[in-house]
């Protein structure tokens, strides 16, 4: 499991946890993804769900997962807070840019909170950030690696 050490020093908090994203702010979030779907986002960015909601949890060995930290421009929020929502695929057909989905709502098998974004302009990447799983002693310096050391394969 990921700890916020992860995140390296002086990193910015996720929504306050479990607070609901007010709409048309800008906050830090975080995408847990594969190392290679890392370094394609990191090039082309992030791209639309073909369903309209989360994707797919992972189901990786730690060292394989990293995550992306991005800059979110919410724009008018939805939240959505358990399955068969009346508004859970047609969101943003009621000019809704970003839902929200609290945690332990039964939205997604993690039980954490997710919000899915539908125009992929309003996510801006920051960074990429590797799992530390052999302690932060093992490396005097506490920079978080960044994507410049992922592997970039090309179609």
């Amino acid at each position: 499991m990921w700890a916020e050490d992860d995140l390296g020093p002086g990193a910015p908090p996720c929504l306050e946890g479990y607070r609901e994203p007010a709409d048309s702010n800008i906050y830090i979030m975080y995408h847990g993804t594969p190392r290679e779907a890392a370094a394609r986002i990191k090039w082309e960015g992030f791209r639309q769900s073909s369903d309209g909601m989360f994707g797919y949890p992972l189901n990786l060995p730690e060292y394989q997962r990293v995550i992306v930290r991005v800059k979110v421009n919410v724009g008018r929020v939805k939240k959505i807070d358990y399955q068969g929502h009346p508004m859970q695929k047609t969101w943003h057909d009621q000019r809704y840019d970003t839902t929200w989905c609290p945690p332990n709502c039964g939205m997604v098998p993690s039980g954490l909170e997710e919000d899915c974004v539908w125009d992929p302009r309003r996510i801006t990447v920051i960074d990429v950030i590797l799992p530390n799983m052999w302690g932060a002693w093992l490396d005097p310096d506490p920079t978080p690696p960044t994507l410049q050391n992922l592997p970039v394969s090309t179609p």
